[in-house]
């Protein structure tokens, strides 16, 4: 990716009222997010989803305000070792990539991949007992084996002990925040943060300088979901960011799994809601996890996203590795070429085109209906 693209993306980015559904449409129409923003306002208004609000901004002022803000930060991240990843690039999150209100781009600082084989979120309360950092250090014990890369949010509770424990154990840890790269929220975890940038990383949506806002955090718990295999919920109350990670990760077909604990406490009154209703698997063990998320190849989870093990992103392209990466996790490793498109977000002609691309390169094989296979 060149600088000039990069440039040009970011600036898209930082548009108001261009949220990140809208900066695909205006992608899959253009192909380039210079070309959105030299776009006459006649072609713009072609596109579908574009009116005269949308227009305005695209061609008025706050699109020079944009251009001015990518450079700086364009700047900034260079100046500061901070990785600007657009959601065409090679190097964004597969997982991430594949829930539907996925981010269009990320800040990224730090050393940890992230696209391991293995990623697993540990969320919980701000209000941690005693037992919920018992818990917490002993799930990250029994992830050893595994060596996944450990995704919290590092807020107060289960996330920075979380963080922490990686830590101790050696683990890469990754945390996703709601503001901005250069604002660490809350300060007093600001060490933590900083050996997390050599031993994994930081990760953010939020443009450099953005504050801690209240309607920042549920953003950021879908980006915690989005990036794991599976979500380990420590301890949570009735009520919380916790929980609402919890329903995040199960609405993007993630595994969910809680930590029981004392019918008498208000820090696992949300946990045991979980498995009472269903929505949590129980965790005991780490044998648990294990079998759930397939880790140990015990257990078959039709349908969940799972790496695929025969194939490097560095072979393919972006949108290349990201329909392998989706036909890898279908049952019988089959999918309908609109299906396709659809958890892509790509247009079905240029799925049509990439599939031609990856029969000839017999990495997939075309069935009747329209449907492909993993090979």
């Amino acid at each position: 990716m060149n600088d000039d693209a990069l440039f040009h993306e970011l600036a898209l980015t930082l548009l108001p009222g261009i949220g990140p559904q809208l900066t695909r449409q205006l992608m899959s129409y253009s192909g380039a997010a210079k070309t959105v923003l030299t776009m006459p306002p006649g072609k713009l208004r072609r596109i579908p989803g574009v009116g005269d609000a949308t227009i305005k901004i695209l061609t008025g002022p706050d699109r020079e305000t944009a251009l001015r803000k990518a450079e700086a930060g364009l700047k900034k991240a260079e100046k500061e070792g901070i990785e600007i990843l657009f959601y065409t690039s090679k190097r964004f999150p597969r997982r991430l990539k594949l829930i539907p209100d996925a981010p269009a781009i990320l800040y990224y600082q730090g050393t940890a991949d992230l696209n391991a084989p293995k990623a697993v979120a540990l969320v919980g309360t701000r209000q941690a007992t005693d037992y919920g950092r018992a818990q917490t250090e002993r799930i990250i014990k029994g992830l050893l084996p595994h060596h996944p890369l450990v995704i919290s949010g590092l807020a107060y509770g289960i996330d920075i002990l979380a963080h922490r424990a990686a830590l101790q154990e050696g683990l890469a840890t990754v945390g996703v925040m709601a503001t901005g790269l250069d604002i660490i929220y809350p300060a007093a975890h600001r060490k933590t943060a900083e050996k997390m940038r050599e031993q994994g990383g930081l990760l953010t949506e939020f443009a450099f300088g953005t504050p801690p806002d209240r309607y920042n955090f549920p953003a950021r718990n879908r980006i915690i979901a989005g990036l794991a295999d599976g979500t380990v919920v420590v301890e949570a109350a009735r009520k919380g960011g916790a929980l609402i990670t919890a329903e995040l990760a199960l609405s993007y077909d993630r595994d969910v799994l809680a930590v029981p604990g004392n019918l008498d406490s208000v820090a696992s009154e949300g946990c045991n809601a979980l498995i009472k209703n269903n929505k949590a698997a129980l965790y005991a063990e780490p044998r648990d996890l294990e079998e759930l998320l397939n880790w140990d190849a015990a257990l078959h989870q039709a349908g969940k996203f799972k790496p695929a093990p025969s194939y490097s992103a560095d072979d393919f392209s972006a949108d290349e590795f990201a329909l392998i990466t989706l036909l890898a996790g279908a049952p019988g490793r089959e999918l309908h070429m609109d299906e396709l498109a659809w958890k892509a977000q790509l247009p079905i002609h240029a799925v049509a085109s990439l599939l031609l691309g990856l029969e000839f390169r017999g990495v997939v094989r075309a069935l009747p209906g329209k449907k492909f296979l993993l090979i």
